[in-house]
């Protein structure tokens, strides 16, 4: 990685069995995406003991087995590394299908009001951007998504729902997410994605550093979807 010494990561100890390397305090795209190179650079190349690593926005958690390998060797093997590893190609482009608003997006319309703007135009607003996938967490395939227009930002629900139906696409402050499977949640439900996120067979479907786009489709678009179980973008 390129930068001057004000551009080099931490390490922290994290427990007995990681260490954290803790970039700068705060969340873009280029930062995760240092982020997501380092992590596919340890798990090229980790030394035995290096057991997995968990990339969050601006942090890479580094788990090991302190019976095979101890913290300062860990850590000079994070240094040199980190000087090293390549950022990566611009990730993969996903083109997401979304049925905005009904009994799909309950929250559509306050999301909306709240906004200023009719329920249209937040629609418009919310499938224009080209997001970044910066982690994967909450759920196994939940994506956390930057790049919302901070015209959209809504703050979480107060009381949160005791289920929330898979597929469903929220927003939560500056950020977008879809819930991978049915859960409880807090987020605003704006619509619903008939594609599957995680299952045992795939995983997930996206990735740290993949990039999302919101398609919006009307309800026979959805259902032939989740019928045929085909989507054409």
């Amino acid at each position: 990685m390129s930068g001057g010494m004000e551009n080099r990561p931490k390490l922290l100890p994290h427990g007995d069995r990681a260490v954290d390397i803790v970039f700068e305090n705060r969340i873009s795209p280029a930062i995760n995406r240092r982020v997501i190179a380092l992590d596919a650079a340890i798990r090229s190349g980790a030394p035995e003991g290096i057991i997995n690593c968990i990339p969050a926005y601006r942090t890479l958690t580094v788990e090991y087995d302190p019976m095979r390998i101890t913290y300062g060797q860990v850590c000079l093997f994070l240094r040199g590394i980190a000087m090293t590893a390549d950022l990566p190609q611009q990730g993969r482009l996903l083109r997401i299908p979304v049925l905005y608003g009904g009994a799909y997006g309950p929250d559509l319309e306050t999301v909306a009001a709240h906004a200023g703007l009719s329920v249209q135009e937040t629609i418009q607003r919310h499938a224009e951007p080209e997001y970044h996938v910066y982690m994967i967490g909450f759920l196994p395939g939940f994506p956390y998504l930057g790049g919302l227009d901070p015209k959209l930002a809504c703050p979480r629900k107060a009381t949160p729902r005791l289920r929330v139906e898979g597929g469903s696409v929220g927003i939560a402050g500056l950020q977008t997410g879809i819930y991978p499977e049915a859960s409880p949640g807090g987020w605003n439900l704006i619509g619903r994605t008939p594609i599957r996120l995680f299952d045992a067979d795939t995983l997930s479907l996206l990735s740290a550093g993949d990039r999302v786009k919101f398609v919006p489709i009307d309800a026979e678009t959805y259902r032939a979807i989740c019928e045929t179980g085909v989507w054409n973008a």
